[in-house]
Protein backbone atom coordinates (compact mmCIF):
# COMPACT_ATOMS: atom_id res chain seq x y z
CA UNK A 1 0.00 0.00 0.00
CA UNK A 2 1.68 3.18 -0.99
CA UNK A 3 2.14 6.05 1.56
CA UNK A 4 1.46 9.69 1.12
CA UNK A 5 4.54 11.64 1.31
CA UNK A 6 4.85 15.33 1.43
CA UNK A 7 6.06 17.77 -0.90
CA UNK A 8 9.88 19.43 0.17
CA UNK A 9 8.06 22.18 0.14
CA UNK A 10 5.66 20.98 3.43
CA UNK A 11 8.75 19.21 4.71
CA UNK A 12 10.95 21.33 4.93
CA UNK A 13 8.56 24.06 7.16
CA UNK A 14 7.25 23.38 10.68
CA UNK A 15 4.02 24.05 12.18
CA UNK A 16 3.39 27.30 13.24
CA UNK A 17 4.32 27.57 16.69
CA UNK A 18 1.75 30.13 17.99
CA UNK A 19 -1.02 28.13 16.74
CA UNK A 20 0.48 24.91 18.49
CA UNK A 21 0.72 26.62 21.67
CA UNK A 22 -2.53 27.95 21.14
CA UNK A 23 -4.24 24.33 20.65
CA UNK A 24 -2.39 22.97 23.29
CA UNK A 25 -4.19 25.79 25.67
CA UNK A 26 -7.23 24.52 23.64
CA UNK A 27 -6.90 20.83 24.77
CA UNK A 28 -6.06 21.33 28.32
CA UNK A 29 -8.89 23.52 29.24
CA UNK A 30 -11.24 20.55 27.50
CA UNK A 31 -9.13 17.99 30.11
CA UNK A 32 -10.07 20.04 33.08
CA UNK A 33 -6.82 21.87 33.98
CA UNK A 34 -7.62 25.74 35.01
CA UNK A 35 -5.35 27.43 32.40
CA UNK A 36 -4.53 31.52 31.62
CA UNK A 37 -4.14 31.37 27.82
CA UNK A 38 -2.06 34.30 27.18
CA UNK A 39 -1.05 33.15 24.15
CA UNK A 40 -3.90 34.00 21.47
CA UNK A 41 -3.02 37.21 19.36
CA UNK A 42 -6.48 38.48 18.33
CA UNK A 43 -8.43 40.91 20.32
CA UNK A 44 -11.08 39.69 22.80
CA UNK A 45 -13.61 42.26 21.99
CA UNK A 46 -16.46 41.50 19.50
CA UNK A 47 -16.80 42.57 16.21
CA UNK A 48 -18.43 46.41 16.16
CA UNK A 49 -22.21 46.10 15.76
CA UNK A 50 -22.41 48.54 13.00
CA UNK A 51 -19.64 46.64 11.29
CA UNK A 52 -21.48 43.80 11.99
CA UNK A 53 -24.59 45.27 10.62
CA UNK A 54 -23.10 46.55 7.46
CA UNK A 55 -22.70 42.57 6.80
CA UNK A 56 -26.37 42.23 7.24
CA UNK A 57 -27.09 44.83 4.66
CA UNK A 58 -24.68 43.69 2.44
CA UNK A 59 -25.87 39.56 2.75
CA UNK A 60 -29.86 41.67 2.12
CA UNK A 61 -28.21 43.59 -0.57
CA UNK A 62 -27.68 40.25 -2.58
CA UNK A 63 -23.89 40.92 -2.18
CA UNK A 64 -22.93 37.15 -1.79
CA UNK A 65 -21.39 36.73 -5.65
CA UNK A 66 -17.73 36.24 -6.37
CA UNK A 67 -15.88 39.74 -6.44
CA UNK A 68 -13.04 40.68 -8.73
CA UNK A 69 -9.73 38.95 -7.76
CA UNK A 70 -8.51 42.53 -6.01
CA UNK A 71 -11.63 42.96 -4.05
CA UNK A 72 -14.78 45.26 -4.57
CA UNK A 73 -14.30 48.32 -6.01
CA UNK A 74 -16.07 49.99 -2.47
CA UNK A 75 -13.13 47.78 -0.65
CA UNK A 76 -10.37 49.06 -2.79
CA UNK A 77 -11.80 52.63 -2.67
CA UNK A 78 -11.80 52.24 1.29
CA UNK A 79 -8.17 50.78 1.10
CA UNK A 80 -6.65 53.60 -0.91
CA UNK A 81 -9.11 56.76 1.63
CA UNK A 82 -7.50 54.85 5.00
CA UNK A 83 -3.90 54.62 3.66
CA UNK A 84 -4.09 58.72 2.40
CA UNK A 85 -5.85 59.91 5.85
CA UNK A 86 -4.13 57.96 8.20
CA UNK A 87 -0.08 58.37 6.14
CA UNK A 88 -0.81 61.01 3.58
CA UNK A 89 -0.30 57.89 0.78
CA UNK A 90 -1.49 57.96 -2.54
CA UNK A 91 -2.45 54.97 -4.24
CA UNK A 92 -3.85 53.97 -7.65
CA UNK A 93 -6.62 51.07 -7.82
CA UNK A 94 -4.09 48.64 -9.65
CA UNK A 95 -1.93 49.08 -6.57
CA UNK A 96 -4.18 47.67 -4.35
CA UNK A 97 -4.61 44.19 -3.97
CA UNK A 98 -7.21 42.16 -1.26
CA UNK A 99 -6.46 38.13 0.26
CA UNK A 100 -7.94 36.54 2.67
CA UNK A 101 -6.13 37.91 5.61
CA UNK A 102 -2.72 39.88 5.45
CA UNK A 103 -0.71 36.86 6.04
CA UNK A 104 -2.43 35.44 2.49
CA UNK A 105 -0.79 38.27 0.84
CA UNK A 106 2.65 38.03 2.89
CA UNK A 107 2.80 34.58 1.68
CA UNK A 108 1.35 35.21 -2.06
CA UNK A 109 3.88 38.00 -2.28
CA UNK A 110 6.63 35.70 -1.54
CA UNK A 111 5.29 33.45 -4.13
CA UNK A 112 5.43 35.82 -6.58
CA UNK A 113 9.33 36.97 -6.05
CA UNK A 114 10.67 34.34 -4.15
CA UNK A 115 13.07 31.90 -6.26
CA UNK A 116 16.66 29.84 -6.49
CA UNK A 117 17.62 30.66 -2.59
CA UNK A 118 17.40 34.58 -2.92
CA UNK A 119 17.63 35.88 0.80
CA UNK A 120 15.04 37.67 2.29
CA UNK A 121 16.40 39.49 5.82
CA UNK A 122 14.41 38.63 8.80
CA UNK A 123 14.42 40.47 11.63
CA UNK A 124 14.62 38.84 15.14
CA UNK A 125 12.21 38.97 17.54
CA UNK A 126 10.37 38.18 13.90
CA UNK A 127 6.62 36.76 13.80
CA UNK A 128 6.53 32.95 13.70
CA UNK A 129 5.28 32.70 10.37
CA UNK A 130 8.24 34.53 8.01
CA UNK A 131 11.43 32.23 8.03
CA UNK A 132 9.11 29.75 6.98
CA UNK A 133 7.39 31.87 4.44
CA UNK A 134 10.47 32.37 3.01
CA UNK A 135 11.48 28.71 3.04
CA UNK A 136 8.53 27.08 1.78
CA UNK A 137 8.81 29.40 -1.58
CA UNK A 138 12.60 28.33 -2.11
CA UNK A 139 14.28 31.73 -0.31
CA UNK A 140 16.49 32.03 2.44
CA UNK A 141 16.07 33.80 5.45
CA UNK A 142 18.88 35.47 6.51
CA UNK A 143 18.06 36.17 10.49
CA UNK A 144 19.10 39.05 12.09
CA UNK A 145 18.92 39.70 15.28
CA UNK A 146 18.21 43.12 17.01
CA UNK A 147 18.50 42.63 21.03
CA UNK A 148 16.28 44.39 23.82
CA UNK A 149 19.86 46.66 24.13
CA UNK A 150 18.73 47.85 20.64
CA UNK A 151 14.92 48.04 21.77
CA UNK A 152 14.59 44.84 19.69
CA UNK A 153 15.23 47.04 16.52
CA UNK A 154 17.25 47.04 13.78
CA UNK A 155 19.86 49.24 12.59
CA UNK A 156 21.33 51.03 10.21
CA UNK A 157 24.64 49.26 10.42
CA UNK A 158 22.82 46.05 10.86
CA UNK A 159 21.16 45.69 7.60
CA UNK A 160 23.83 47.08 5.59
CA UNK A 161 25.81 43.76 6.83
CA UNK A 162 23.04 41.37 6.03
CA UNK A 163 22.29 43.44 2.67
CA UNK A 164 24.24 40.83 -0.18
CA UNK A 165 23.83 40.86 -4.37
CA UNK A 166 21.03 37.96 -3.50
CA UNK A 167 18.80 39.93 -1.16
CA UNK A 168 15.60 40.37 -2.53
CA UNK A 169 13.47 41.42 0.43
CA UNK A 170 13.67 43.11 4.01
CA UNK A 171 10.84 41.99 6.11
CA UNK A 172 9.79 45.16 8.44
CA UNK A 173 6.91 44.81 11.03
CA UNK A 174 6.29 47.42 13.60
CA UNK A 175 4.35 47.86 15.92
CA UNK A 176 5.93 44.09 16.70
CA UNK A 177 4.87 40.61 16.92
CA UNK A 178 6.48 39.76 19.80
CA UNK A 179 7.64 42.81 20.98
CA UNK A 180 5.30 45.87 20.05
CA UNK A 181 8.74 47.76 19.22
CA UNK A 182 8.04 50.23 16.39
CA UNK A 183 10.53 52.74 14.73
CA UNK A 184 10.34 56.42 14.83
CA UNK A 185 10.54 58.75 11.49
CA UNK A 186 14.11 59.21 12.38
CA UNK A 187 15.43 55.49 12.72
CA UNK A 188 13.05 54.70 9.51
CA UNK A 189 14.76 57.37 7.23
CA UNK A 190 18.17 55.92 8.45
CA UNK A 191 16.93 52.47 7.36
CA UNK A 192 16.00 54.09 4.26
CA UNK A 193 19.23 55.57 3.37
CA UNK A 194 21.06 52.36 3.70
CA UNK A 195 17.78 50.78 1.27
CA UNK A 196 18.53 54.01 -0.79
CA UNK A 197 22.10 52.29 -1.63
CA UNK A 198 20.84 49.42 -2.41
CA UNK A 199 18.16 49.31 -5.29
CA UNK A 200 17.64 45.64 -5.79
CA UNK A 201 15.95 45.23 -2.24
CA UNK A 202 12.19 45.34 -1.87
CA UNK A 203 10.31 45.95 1.25
CA UNK A 204 7.31 44.15 2.77
CA UNK A 205 5.51 46.42 5.15
CA UNK A 206 3.83 44.54 7.47
CA UNK A 207 1.70 47.17 9.53
CA UNK A 208 -0.79 45.20 10.59
CA UNK A 209 -0.75 46.91 14.49
CA UNK A 210 -0.25 50.06 12.96
CA UNK A 211 -3.27 51.11 14.29
CA UNK A 212 -2.81 49.85 17.91
CA UNK A 213 -0.43 52.71 18.76
CA UNK A 214 0.54 53.66 22.24
CA UNK A 215 3.56 56.58 21.35
CA UNK A 216 1.80 60.47 21.72
CA UNK A 217 3.60 61.18 18.45
CA UNK A 218 1.83 60.01 15.14
CA UNK A 219 2.53 56.55 13.92
CA UNK A 220 4.64 56.12 10.29
CA UNK A 221 5.61 53.77 8.23
CA UNK A 222 8.62 53.58 5.81
CA UNK A 223 6.78 54.48 2.34
CA UNK A 224 5.61 57.89 4.07
CA UNK A 225 8.97 58.20 5.94
CA UNK A 226 11.15 58.02 2.99
CA UNK A 227 8.69 58.57 0.01
CA UNK A 228 11.99 57.77 -2.97
CA UNK A 229 12.04 54.11 -1.87
CA UNK A 230 7.50 53.80 -1.92
CA UNK A 231 7.68 52.12 -5.49
CA UNK A 232 9.80 49.13 -3.67
CA UNK A 233 7.27 49.17 -0.46
CA UNK A 234 4.53 46.35 -0.26
CA UNK A 235 2.49 48.17 2.47
CA UNK A 236 0.56 45.64 4.18
CA UNK A 237 -2.76 45.68 6.77
CA UNK A 238 -5.73 43.98 7.46
CA UNK A 239 -9.42 44.98 9.69
CA UNK A 240 -8.05 41.59 11.96
CA UNK A 241 -6.11 43.53 15.02
CA UNK A 242 -7.58 46.93 14.62
CA UNK A 243 -10.89 46.08 14.37
CA UNK A 244 -11.16 43.14 16.08
CA UNK A 245 -12.23 40.98 12.73
CA UNK A 246 -9.59 38.06 12.87
CA UNK A 247 -12.31 35.82 11.66
CA UNK A 248 -13.48 37.48 8.82
CA UNK A 249 -10.15 36.98 6.98
CA UNK A 250 -9.51 40.17 4.83
CA UNK A 251 -6.03 41.62 4.66
CA UNK A 252 -4.44 43.79 2.03
CA UNK A 253 -1.45 45.60 0.43
CA UNK A 254 -0.41 48.71 -1.35
CA UNK A 255 2.67 48.30 -3.40
CA UNK A 256 4.22 48.70 -7.10
CA UNK A 257 1.69 47.48 -10.10
CA UNK A 258 3.75 44.88 -11.48
CA UNK A 259 4.06 43.20 -7.86
CA UNK A 260 0.37 43.55 -7.11
CA UNK A 261 -0.61 42.35 -10.84
CA UNK A 262 1.46 39.19 -9.80
CA UNK A 263 -0.42 38.42 -6.67
CA UNK A 264 -3.45 38.68 -8.07
CA UNK A 265 -2.90 36.08 -10.75
CA UNK A 266 -1.51 33.90 -8.03
CA UNK A 267 -5.05 34.87 -6.09
CA UNK A 268 -6.91 34.17 -9.09
CA UNK A 269 -5.45 30.56 -9.63
CA UNK A 270 -5.80 29.95 -5.51
CA UNK A 271 -8.72 31.54 -3.94
CA UNK A 272 -10.32 33.51 -6.90
CA UNK A 273 -11.55 36.49 -4.40
CA UNK A 274 -11.86 36.81 -0.46
CA UNK A 275 -15.70 36.56 1.10
CA UNK A 276 -17.88 39.20 -0.62
CA UNK A 277 -19.53 39.85 2.43
CA UNK A 278 -16.31 40.31 4.66
CA UNK A 279 -15.49 42.89 2.23
CA UNK A 280 -18.60 44.77 2.81
CA UNK A 281 -17.92 44.42 6.51
CA UNK A 282 -13.99 45.31 5.97
CA UNK A 283 -15.13 48.46 3.62
CA UNK A 284 -17.66 50.27 6.21
CA UNK A 285 -14.89 49.68 9.01
CA UNK A 286 -12.59 51.32 7.45
CA UNK A 287 -14.76 54.30 6.12
CA UNK A 288 -16.91 54.85 9.17
CA UNK A 289 -16.36 56.32 12.90
CA UNK A 290 -12.87 55.20 14.35
CA UNK A 291 -14.30 55.50 17.96
CA UNK A 292 -13.90 51.37 18.58
CA UNK A 293 -10.30 51.60 17.43
CA UNK A 294 -9.71 54.43 19.51
CA UNK A 295 -11.40 53.14 22.83
CA UNK A 296 -10.27 49.19 22.41
CA UNK A 297 -6.50 51.40 21.93
CA UNK A 298 -7.18 53.25 25.42
CA UNK A 299 -7.54 49.81 26.88
CA UNK A 300 -4.75 47.91 25.64
CA UNK A 301 -2.49 51.05 27.06
CA UNK A 302 -4.21 50.46 30.56
CA UNK A 303 -3.43 46.57 30.49
CA UNK A 304 0.15 46.74 28.94
CA UNK A 305 1.23 49.55 31.97
CA UNK A 306 -0.43 47.57 34.48
CA UNK A 307 1.21 44.14 33.11
CA UNK A 308 4.77 45.49 32.40
CA UNK A 309 4.27 46.85 36.01
CA UNK A 310 3.64 43.38 37.47
CA UNK A 311 6.06 41.38 35.15
CA UNK A 312 8.89 44.21 36.42
CA UNK A 313 8.40 43.69 40.19
CA UNK A 314 9.01 40.15 39.46
CA UNK A 315 13.18 39.31 40.88
CA UNK A 316 14.08 37.77 37.29
CA UNK A 317 12.11 38.85 34.85
CA UNK A 318 12.20 42.01 33.47
CA UNK A 319 9.58 43.68 30.42
CA UNK A 320 10.53 46.52 28.10
CA UNK A 321 7.65 48.77 27.94
CA UNK A 322 6.26 48.06 23.90
CA UNK A 323 5.45 51.09 21.59
CA UNK A 324 2.58 48.90 20.10
CA UNK A 325 0.60 45.59 18.86
CA UNK A 326 -0.83 44.03 22.17
CA UNK A 327 2.33 41.56 23.24
CA UNK A 328 4.67 41.49 26.12
CA UNK A 329 8.00 39.91 25.54
CA UNK A 330 9.74 39.68 29.32
CA UNK A 331 13.69 39.00 29.48
CA UNK A 332 14.08 35.92 32.00
CA UNK A 333 17.61 35.58 31.49
CA UNK A 334 17.37 35.78 35.63
CA UNK A 335 15.21 32.46 36.53
CA UNK A 336 17.77 30.87 33.64
CA UNK A 337 19.93 27.85 35.86
CA UNK A 338 17.16 27.85 38.33
CA UNK A 339 15.95 24.83 39.86
CA UNK A 340 12.39 23.93 39.92
CA UNK A 341 10.62 22.47 42.98
CA UNK A 342 10.83 19.12 41.58
CA UNK A 343 14.86 20.01 40.73
CA UNK A 344 14.91 20.27 37.39
CA UNK A 345 16.69 23.51 36.33
CA UNK A 346 15.46 25.65 33.52
CA UNK A 347 18.50 25.87 30.90
CA UNK A 348 16.04 27.52 28.16
CA UNK A 349 12.94 29.74 27.75
CA UNK A 350 11.22 27.28 26.54
CA UNK A 351 11.86 25.09 29.95
CA UNK A 352 10.61 28.15 31.30
CA UNK A 353 7.46 28.56 29.54
CA UNK A 354 6.75 24.59 30.26
CA UNK A 355 7.16 25.24 33.69
CA UNK A 356 4.84 27.57 34.14
CA UNK A 357 2.26 25.64 31.97
CA UNK A 358 2.38 22.98 33.89
CA UNK A 359 3.50 24.19 37.15
CA UNK A 360 0.88 27.09 37.52
CA UNK A 361 -1.64 27.09 34.82
CA UNK A 362 -0.22 30.00 32.51
CA UNK A 363 0.11 29.48 28.92
CA UNK A 364 3.09 31.32 26.87
CA UNK A 365 5.20 30.93 24.34
CA UNK A 366 8.71 30.99 24.25
CA UNK A 367 11.46 33.69 23.02
CA UNK A 368 13.17 31.02 20.92
CA UNK A 369 9.93 30.45 19.12
CA UNK A 370 10.49 34.12 17.78
CA UNK A 371 14.30 33.84 16.91
CA UNK A 372 15.57 35.50 20.41
CA UNK A 373 15.85 33.91 23.69
CA UNK A 374 15.72 33.70 26.30
CA UNK A 375 12.69 35.69 26.58
CA UNK A 376 8.36 34.51 26.45
CA UNK A 377 5.87 36.44 24.51
CA UNK A 378 2.31 37.20 26.41
CA UNK A 379 -0.45 38.41 24.49
CA UNK A 380 -2.78 41.27 26.46
CA UNK A 381 -5.05 40.86 24.03
CA UNK A 382 -7.31 39.30 27.00
CA UNK A 383 -9.70 40.27 29.77
CA UNK A 384 -7.79 42.91 32.97
CA UNK A 385 -8.82 40.00 35.08
CA UNK A 386 -7.09 37.11 33.19
CA UNK A 387 -3.68 39.23 33.40
CA UNK A 388 -3.86 39.94 36.86
CA UNK A 389 -4.04 35.74 37.11
CA UNK A 390 -1.76 35.51 35.02
CA UNK A 391 0.57 37.79 36.72
CA UNK A 392 -0.30 36.43 40.36
CA UNK A 393 0.81 33.04 38.97
CA UNK A 394 3.91 34.20 37.11
CA UNK A 395 4.74 36.11 40.44
CA UNK A 396 4.37 32.67 42.45
CA UNK A 397 6.11 30.08 40.51
CA UNK A 398 8.92 31.86 40.65
CA UNK A 399 9.20 32.44 43.91
CA UNK A 400 9.23 29.22 43.91
CA UNK A 401 12.41 28.80 42.02
CA UNK A 402 15.84 27.51 43.79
Amino acid sequence: MNTFTPASRVSRIKVSPSSAASARARDLKAAGRDIVDMTVGEPDFDTPDDVKAAAHAAIDRGETKYTAVNGTPALRRAIIGDFKRRLGLDYAENEICVGGGAKQILFLALMASVENGAEVIVPAPYWVSYPDMVIANDGTPVIVECPEAQGFKLTPAALEAAITPKTLWLILNAPSNPTGAAYSRAELEALGAVLLRHPQVFVLSDDIYDQVWFRDEPMTTLAAAVPALKDRILLTNGVSKSYAMTGWRIGYAAGPAPLVAAINKLQSQMSSCPSSVSQAAAAYALSADQSFVRDSVAVYKERRDYACARLNAIPGLSCTVPDGAFYLFPNCAGVIGRRMPEGKVIETDLDFVLYLLDGVGVAALQGAAYGLSPHFRLSIATSMEAIREACDRIERAVAALR
